[in-house]
């Protein structure tokens, strides 16, 4: 006897959202806190701050937001920006991403954007992520051509996912942590102490 095909749809979306559960009762994410590798690889925390007179050019970028939504560097002009590498089935992704939101929420319209940057899925993925965790910036699609990616290649091993970057008001890269953010609080210091370098 078939099932009918409403059911099939029904069952389905059960499934996605079972798989995009939040962070406390995330798989993904408890392997992670647990010390589990499985299924990623990704950078070890390290962390680096580099002076100002010791960074690069700045780093020119554009891409599609997950909404269709065109963004590039020249909508940051002047602001600091917080740019973290991700994507939806990444444990310390999903671990961070709380974190990550609420220094958005306390920067918001005080001088720092944050920006993601999915590197492996499609829109409905990231949106569908985005209300999970409860995300409210934006993501560039990177999937497709891995312009932003290579936009940042000195900056970024390839293999390391998470990974943030700060960028100061002028578009260069002023701070590094590579994996997930594990302490909120040395982030906060770089993007306040970016933010600092313009008053």
């Amino acid at each position: 006897m078939r099932r009918p095909r409403f059911l099939t749809v029904l069952a389905a979306a059960a499934t996605l959202s079972i798989l995009l559960a939040g962070c406390a009762s995330d798989p993904l994410a408890e392997q992670y806190r647990e010390g589990s590798s499985k299924g990623f690889i990704a950078g070890d925390g390290s962390w680096t701050e580099i002076p100002a007179a010791k960074r690069g050019d700045a780093v020119a970028w554009s891409g599609t937001t997950e909404n269709g939504k065109a963004v590039s560097s020249s909508d940051y002009a002047g602001q600091v920006v917080v740019l973290n590498f991700w994507y939806a089935s990444c444990a310390p992704c999903r671990a961070e991403a709380p974190d990550l939101q609420k220094l958005n929420q306390e920067f918001e319209g005080k001088g720092a954007a944050f920006l993601g940057v999915n590197v492996r899925d499609r829109a409905a993925n990231a949106i569908a992520f985005n209300d999970t965790y409860g995300i409210t910036f934006p993501s560039v699609m990177d999937v497709e051509d891995g312009s932003m990616q290579l936009a940042f290649s000195g900056s970024i091993p390839p293999n390391a996912v998470p990974t943030t970057l700060v960028l100061d008001s002028s578009g260069r890269v002023a701070a590094r942590i590579l994996g997930r953010v594990s302490s909120p609080s040395i982030l906060k210091t770089f993007i306040r102490d970016t933010i600092a370098e313009d008053s």
